[in-house]
């Protein structure tokens, strides 16, 4: 079967023993097979390494995107604990004048 598909290209003396030199257009088309092979070699290596960055990438933007949540959610609880301490702040004061005021109509 390859016999007659390469009989196509012309002597090719690799493969059969009657040729004494290969012929330009089996040179070519083996050139053109080999040139293929190494292509899709070299693509697949490409792509490989393609798609390796792209998941590596993936990862750390989900990462980062659950560091930003962790974050937001420390800043609304520092947020929460902030306000809480100033209206306990402003009871304090509250509480203060109260006493002033207190002191004061004793005097």
């Amino acid at each position: 079967m390859w016999f007659e598909i390469l009989a196509i290209w012309g002597c090719v003396p690799e493969f059969a023993k009657d040729c004494v030199d290969m012929t330009n257009t089996s040179s070519t088309y083996l050139s053109i097979v080999i040139g293929a092979v190494i292509g899709g070699l070299v693509s697949w290596w490409v792509y490989n390494r393609q798609k390796k960055t792209s998941d590596m990438q993936d990862y750390t933007l989900k990462r980062v995107e659950e560091l930003e949540e962790s974050h937001d959610r420390l800043l609304k609880s520092i947020q929460k604990f902030q306000s809480h301490q100033e209206k306990m702040l402003r009871n304090i004061l509250d509480l203060e004048r109260k006493i002033d005021s207190i002191i004061e109509g004793l005097k």
